[in-house]
Order: structure tokens, then C-alpha cells, then sequence
């Protein structure tokens, strides 16, 4: 308001406030001077008024003296003054101190002057206010906009140094006045002066530029440098000459001078302070970061040292850097006590674990990578993720995130049963390594298992690989060879597992349950890799059903020793008992003692031939009890006449030794070895016998020796009572080895003679070959019956149930076919809904029933 009417007493000068000089020949107003209307009547001064009149006009006299003096010029502050010296800016920017000036600004600021005496807590009376306000107007009109314009031309880390020297001149320049002339007078008020003058003068240069590229700039500048420093870019070490490595270091004081002198820079011109510091630390942060995966990536060697190198290094060369870099960023007006830019030991030791959480986090991306090559020595990443787990936070990320990628790489349709399990065991094995407790790996490893378990053939490779061959490393079998192994390292085993008791009152050594533990936590006290696995279903019954079908399978084939068999029978005993076991060890009897029983039987019935007999069919055989074994295949088909004659006379010589028992052939699990003797060539293979059944019936006729042989499948199917499919099988099998030939769709013939065209028919004698050893792999039918062909062939005998029951009522839904056939047949029905679903589904396709609106009947 007072600047207001000072303008308007600059126009009217009736007011006795002038913003002009006023001359000192004025008249005062009021005085005998001045008459009205000519009138000679004088009108008696007034002290008091005279007074503040008086001193009014040397307070605005004084106040414009100083005012022109502290004004700036209208324009910037350019790049090319600021490289100027002091001499070449004083005709333009540091102007001439006169006493006039000198005389005024001491009045106008000078505690003892009545002038400011009576303007106390005036903000508009004080120069100091005005003066700021005179430096923000040309700041923002000139600087600034200069400023900006250098960051749009030059759009690189190089102009920090231009705008830091501008900054730098452009300060000193507001400066200089308060600094040399007008605080001087006051030296009570100089320090508070000064001080709020500063900030007031930094708060606005970082307001005005935070929105500016300078962040960015700043950003990319003390990175680049930092990665010097912090020899980050280094290259991979090799044979350096001493003048490469002087060079190497002149190069990085030359980094670390620029980085020290830009800082202290920003710190001087105000832009040094929360955002110049937020940005340092997110630098300081990325190198770290940097430095740990650009260094220690892929570092998997135990024992591993890497956590202490990690430390040594933070402490010598990444907190060192930190140290010199905020120190230039240091307040000396703030108290020791209260500096956020010191850096304590604790500081350090934060470093520290910052830098072993970036560490964790690179072993945790590549802790997949690691478990899959557990068998290569890679146990240090896992030694250095221990490090990091320390906290229920970090254990609860780490089950997470590996939780996602597992589900993302592993437990996906693609993946093999084999390779989930090998993983499985993988992450058994490095789990127990990062956290003995097994909370880890119980949270982690319970999708894993729920997947498993989904799988058909999950039971069947942890069995079959439990008996694989621990010797063999060629990897030619998808067996999981590990199991094997593992079951060999086996030296003491406490028993079957007895989780009934909650506790172990005897142990002595027992601590509670870790604090991140589930309330359904419970450490297993046989966590090995074998137990973990059986330990999959909620019934062990599932393993031995398995093991003693994949058992049978082996005990049938055609082989003399069964040590690794009992070997691993005898292991598994100990971990499931001999009572579940005792079917494995009745059929492992059984075979065994099959060799004294069919010597004896072969001397009785005089069936062994001598060297001088002509060549004859023998026969060995493998008497089993029908209670101990699985289901078995039984088909029935013709067989030579031969073989039946020796069948006989081995049924007699059976009967004989073993009183009251008799012999149920099964032809479908025999092996044979099949000798052929063609014009050109004899050939020698080992068959099933429905194959050699097969080709026992494209011998020579005894009426026409030289008459070719020719056999339609339909013609064997009925002549040998055989299976269609198995016919097909057995004709593949003999055409893949060159000794049958097919001349016409489903007719066969004897190949007696190999001609060129008849060897690269198929392309090659070769590509032959492979076709009839991939006819003999898919020929081999498995001795022992699914659980899946039983369930089928017992569903069998209810099919005339329900022919009868969808003839008499007509169609019916699946539930009341299901409810029916539980009150008609004797004994209950012990199937499900779903196994009689994909029953009729069968039936549905053989054309025996149809599917109308949810109903079944019968297809007339």
C-alpha cells in the first residue's frame, strides 16, 4: 500500500510521499510559503509533522540512491561472461560503490536509523526483501530462461560444466552487493542475513530447474563417471604393460576430479541438496547393482567366497567413493550431530547387505539355471543365496518367485514325467542345502508334488528308476539313473517312517518348528531324496502295486541273474517292511526255483538233446503261483504242433513231481528263438510267440515243397485263432527283417531270395533294419495287464446287465444305469460313475449303443 502511494505522489505532488529524489531546496508544506487564495495569513508549523515529513523525504531519497544501485540490468548472464574474470564483469555487473550509496544504504538498514526505526516489521520498507525480489524478477526473466535455452542447444552431459559455471557467476553476482557493501554496515544481522538470503536464492534455482532435463543429465553424468571410477567397464583381465595401467589410473583421478567438482558445484549454486542427493543414491544404487551381476554372474564354484569379496569391496573402493562424493554435498551450516551427508560404519555395514540383497537377487534368477546343473559343481550360487534368506521376508519372496518360474518352465504339458522328477530331486538335494529345516522346501515343492501326482506315469519312473542300472552313464534310457544311485549311497536306514508320534520325548536335540513354518509343517525324519519321493502319494501301497508289476516285467524276460532285483527288493524291505514286499519276494522265489524245477523236469522226461540228436524245438519254462503275480496276458492261439507235444510230455513230468497241481499255459509271455533257413540266407532272431507262431505257418507244404507260400491276414487269423492286432504286428515285424514280403494289399509271401530291388525298397537295407526294430519295440507286449485292460475286461461281464436292462426299459441315463446295476447284481457293483462313463463311451464307438440327449440304448 505505501508503494501505492508513493506512484501516485510521483503524479500528484500534494502528497508529502516522493518515490522520487526530492531537492533540497523543497518547501516544506504548510509553511509561511504557501498561501491560499492570496491570502497573507500565516499559519503556525507543526514540529511533529515537519519531522515525518522531513524524514519521509530522506527515507525515499535514500531508498531510490540504493535501489538504482542494487537494480540489475535487463539480460542474462551468458556462457562467455561466466569464463570472464572480475575485472571484465565489473563495468556491467559490479557497479561502483559511491559514498552517496554508501550513505544511504546505511540509513535505510542501519539499526539505529529513526527512518527504520519507525518501519519496523514493514516488509515493504525492507531492502533486503526488495533486493531479493529484484534478483528472483531477473532470475526468472533473463537466467532462467537462458538456462533453459543451453539445455534445449546442448542436450548431452557436457553442459553441466557451462550451467555450473553460469550458476556460479550468476550467484556471485547477486552476492557480491550483500556480501562487500550493504552487510558490512550491519554486522549484528550479517550471518542470519547472508544465510536466509542463500537458501532463499537455492530454493529457487532447484525449483526453477527440477523440471528441466538437468536430473537426467546429472543422472547419466555421475553414472558414467561412476562406472570409471568403480571400474566397472573394465575389460576382462589380461597381461597389461605398466603403461596401460598408469594410463588406466590417470584416467579414473581424471574421472573422479570431474565427478568432485561437479558435485561441490551443485552444492555451491544450491542444487545440491534432497533431489541432487535422491539422484546419487539412485546411481550409487544401479552401480552396485551392475557390479555385482556384471562381476559374479555365473559363479557357481564351492565353497564360495563371493559374499566376503562382495563386503571387502563395498567397504574399500564402493564406500569410498560414496564418502568423497558426499562430502562435497556437506552443510556446514547444519550441526555435526544432525549431517545426513556423514557416512557412519553403520552406513557401511547397510552397503553391505545392500549389496548381498543384489547378490540374492542374481542367484535368485538364476537359481533354475543352477538346479538344473546341481551335477556340475554348482552348489556355491546356492551357498551364496543362503546368505540372503536370513529373513522371513526374503524366504517368503524367494518361495515365491521360484514357485512362478517353476510353474512357468517346468510344470508345463511339455515336460517330460523324467525331467520334472530330475529337476525335483535337483531341488531336493540344493534345498537341503540352503535351508536344513526343510521349511523351504516344503512350501515350494508342494505344487511340484500336486503335479506329479496328476501324472499316469509318475509311480512307474520312480520305480523303474529305483531299478535302473546305477552304472550306466550313457543316458541312451530315460530311466531316472539318480534313484538308483541314491539308493546305493543307502548305508543305514532307520526303518519304516512312524509319523504317528507328533514328537520324540527322547530327543534331546529337538528345537521348535522355524517361525515362517505352516501350521501342517512336519520335517520328515527319512528326507532323503528316495523317501521324499515315495512319499508323494498318501499310501505306499501305490509304490509297491508298482514295483511289483515293473518286478514281474523284469522276472519274465529271458535272463539268468536277478542280483540287482534282489539287491533292491532287499533295500525297499527295510523301508516298507517285508510284509508289503512279501508278493515281490514269493515271484522272486518263483523264478528262482523255477530252474531246479525245469531240470528236473527236463531230466525226467528225458527232453534235454545230446550233441549226436538231430536239431529239435527245446523248451525251458517258469512256473509262477497264480495268487502272488498281477494279472497276466492269457490269449490263446495256435502253436506249432511241436511245441504242443513238448508242452505235453513237460505238463506230465510237472504233474509227476508236483502231485495235485497242473500247468495253465500262457503262450502270449513266451520267448522264442527262431531260427530260418532260406535259399540265400538263414536268419536267427528272438521273437514273442505269437511271431513265430506267425511265421511257423509260411513253411513249406509238405505236398509242394517248391509252391510258394502265400497268407492273407484274414487266412491266419482264423487258422492260428489269433487276435487280428497281433497278426498285423507279427507280419510288420517279419517284413521289416526281409523275410516276408507283401505283394498285394493284406497278402503276404515268403522272401526265399533278396534282390537289389527287393534291398532298396525301402530305400535301404538300412532304413529295413530300423523299420523292424522299431515293429519288434512296438510288438513287445508287457507280460503284465494294466490296471486300466482288468478294469475293462471285469467291466465286461455287467455288459449283459445292461443290454438287458436298456432292452427291457428302454434308454436310460448314466446315474440309473449305475443305481440298477447296484441293486441287480449280486454282491453290489464295485465300479464308479466314471469308469462306467468311459465304458459305454466304448461301446458308444464300437456302434453297440448311442448317446441321445444324455441317454443310452441300444443300436437296433
Amino acid at each position: 500500500m505505501a508503494a501505492r502511494k508513493r506512484l501516485f505522489a510521483a503524479v500528484f505532488p500534494t502528497s508529502t510521499s516522493i518515490s522520487v529524489p526530492t531537492p533540497s531546496v523543497t518547501p516544506l508544506l504548510g509553511s509561511s510559503e504557501f498561501a491560499l487564495g492570496g491570502s497573507s495569513r500565516i499559519v503556525e508549523p507543526e514540529h511533529e509533522y515537519e519531522d515525518t515529513a522531513t524524514e519521509q523525504i530522506r527515507w525515499d531519497r535514500a531508498w531510490h540512491t540504493a535501489t538504482t544501485y542494487l537494480t540489475l540490468p535487463n539480460e542474462s548472464i551468458t556462457s562467455s561472461e561466466a569464463d570472464r574474470d572480475r575485472r571484465a564483469l565489473r563495468g556491467k555487473w559490479i557497479k561502483p560503490f559511491t559514498p552517496e550509496v554508501s550513505k544511504s544504504i546505511t540509513y535505510l538498514i542501519s539499526e539505529g536509523s529513526r527512518g527504520l526505526q519507525l518501519r519496523v516489521g514493514k516488509a515493504e520498507d525492507d531492502l533486503f526483501v526488495w533486493y531479493f525480489q529484484e534478483v528472483e524478477r531477473h532470475y526468472i526473466r533473463w537466467q532462467l530462461l537462458h538456462l533453459l535455452k543451453t539445455l534445449r542447444l546442448k542436450p548431452d552431459v557436457a553442459f553441466l560444466f557451462d550451467v555450473l559455471r553460469s550458476l556460479q557467476v550468476t550467484q556471485a553476482i547477486y552476492l557480491h552487493p550483500l556480501t562487500q557493501h550493504v552487510l558490512p554496515t550491519v554486522p549484528g544481522r550479517s550471518p542470519y542475513e547472508l544465510l536466509k538470503f542463500r537458501e532463499s536464492l537455492h530454493a529457487m534455482v532447484a525449483k526453477s530447474l527440477s523440471g528441466s532435463a538437468l536430473p537426467t543429465y546429472l543422472k547419466q553424468f555421475l553414472k558414467s563417471q561412476g562406472t570409471i571410477i568403480l571400474q566397472l567397464d573394465e575389460p576382462a583381465k589380461s597381461t597389461d604393460t605398466t603403461a596401460m595401467g598408469e594410463d588406466h589410473s590417470s584416467v579414473i583421478l581424471d574421472a573422479r576430479r570431474r565427478t568432485l567438482s561437479v558435485m561441490q558445484g551443485l552444492h555451491e549454486v544450491g542444487l545440491g541438496a534432497a533431489q541432487a542427493q535422491r539422484i546419487l543414491a539412485e546411481v550409487m544404487s544401479e552401480l552396485l547393482t551392475v557390479h555385482v551381476s556384471s562381476t559374479y554372474a555365473g559363479q557357481w564354484t564351492s565353497p564360495s567366497t563371493i559374499p566376503q569379496q562382495l563386503r571387502d569391496w563395498v567397504q574399500e573402493h564402493f564406500s569410498r567413493f560414496a564418502v568423497e562424493v558426499l562430502a562435497c554435498l556437506k552443510d556446514d551450516q547444519v550441526s555435526p550431530d544432525h549431517n545426513a551427508t556423514d557416512v557412519t560404519l553403520v552406513d557401511v555395514q547397510r552397503w553391505q547387505d545392500r549389496a548381498i540383497c543384489d547378490l540374492g537377487a542374481l542367484r535368485l534368477k538364476e537359481l533354475f539355471e543352477v538346479i538344473v546343473d546341481w551335477d556340475n559343481d554348482s552348489k556355491g550360487a546356492v551357498e551364496d543365496l543362503k546368505q540372503y534368506v536370513t529373513t522371513t521376508a526374503a524366504r517368503s519372496h524367494l518361495t515365491t518367485s521360484f514357485s512362478s518360474v517353476l510353474s512357468q518352465r517346468l510344470l508345463q504339458p511339455g515336460a517330460s514325467t523324467t525331467e520334472i522328477l530330475q529337476v525335483y530331486i535337483c531341488i531336493i538335494r540344493a534345498f537341503a542345502v540352503l535351508d536344513p529345516k526343510g521349511v523351504l522346501l516344503d512350501r515350494l515343492a508342494r505344487p511340484i508334488r500336486r503335479y506329479l501326482r496328476d501324472r499316469d506315469d509318475t509311480v512307474k519312473i520312480i520305480v523303474g528308476g529305483l531299478l535302473a542300472d546305477a552304472t550306466d552313464d550313457s543316458g541312451a534310457t530315460d530311466a531316472l539313473v539318480e534313484l538308483a544311485t541314491e539308493l546305493n549311497k543307502i548305508t543305514e536306514i532307520s526303518g519304516p517312517e512312524d509319523d504317528e508320534d507328533e514328537l520324540d520325548w527322547d530327543d534331546m536335540t529337538w528345537v521348535p518348528d522355524p517361525v515362517d513354518a505352516g501350521p501342517d509343517y512336519k520335517k520328515s525324519k527319512n528326507s532323503d531324496v528316495i523317501g521324499t519321493l515315495i512319499s508323494l502319494f498318501d499310501t505306499k501301497d501305490v509304490f509297491v502295486k508298482e514295483f511289483q508289476n515293473i518286478m514281474g516285467e523284469r522276472l519274465l524276460k529271458k535272463e539268468s541273474e536277478f542280483d540287482k532285483e534282489i539287491r533292491v527288493l532287499e533295500l525297499l524291505k527295510l523301508r516298507f517292511g517285508e510284509g508289503a514286499l512279501q508278493a515281490c519276494e514269493v515271484m522272486l522265489r518263483d523264478v528262482l526255483d523255477s530252474r531246479r524245477v525245469d531240470a528236473a523236469i527236463r531230466k525226467d522226461q528225458k527232453l534235454e538233446l545230446s550233441e549226436q540228436s538231430k536239431p529239435a524245438p527245446e523248451i525251458h519254462t517258469k512256473i509262477l503261483s497264480r495268487l502272488f503275480w498281477p494279472a497276466l496276458h492269457s490269449e490263446v492261439f495256435f502253436i506249432p504242433p511241436e511245441i504242443e507235444s513238448l508242452q505235453s510230455r513237460y505238463a506230465s513230468g510237472f504233474e509227476t513231481l508236483k502231485q495235485s497241481r497242473k500247468l495253465t499255459w500262457l503262450h502270449a509271455l513266451g520267448q522264442v528263438t527262431v531260427e530260418l533257413q532260406l535259399e540265400d540266407r538263414d536268419v536267427t532272431e528272438e521273437v514273442q510267440t505269437w511271431q513265430a507262431s506267425v511265421i511257423y505257418a509260411f513253411q513249406d507244404p509238405e505236398s509242394d515243397p517248391a509252391a510258394p507260400v502265400i497268407k492273407t491276414v484274414q487266412q491266419l487269423v482264423e487258422d492260428l485263432s489269433m487276435d487280428e492286432s497281433l497278426v498285423r504286428n507279427a507280419l510288420t515285424f517279419w517284413v521289416g527283417k526281409l523275410v516276408l514280403k507283401e505283394t498285394s494289399l493284406d497278402t503276404y509271401q515268403v522272401l526265399e531270395t533278396l534282390s537289389d530291388s527287393d534291398l532298396h525298397a525301402g530305400g535301404s537295407a538300412q532304413a529295413a533294419i530300423a523299420a523292424a526294430a522299431d515293429a519288434a519295440t512296438s510288438a513287445t507286449a508287457p507280460a503284465i495287464r494294466s490296471e486300466e485292460d482288468v478294469a475293462m475286461e471285469k467291466m465286461g461281464i455287467f455288459w449283459q446287465f445292461i443290454v438287458g436292462m436298456l432292452t427291457n426299459q428302454g434308454a436310460m441315463p448314466l446315474q440309473r444305469i449305475v443305481m440298477m446295476l447296484k441293486f441287480a447284481v449280486p454282491g453290489g457293483f464295485p465300479f464308479g460313475t466314471e469308469d462306467l462313463r468311459e465304458f459305454l463311451g466304448k461301446k458308444v464307438q464300437e456302434g453297440k449303443l448311442e448317446l441321445v440327449a444324455g441317454n443310452y440304448k441300444i443300436v437296433k
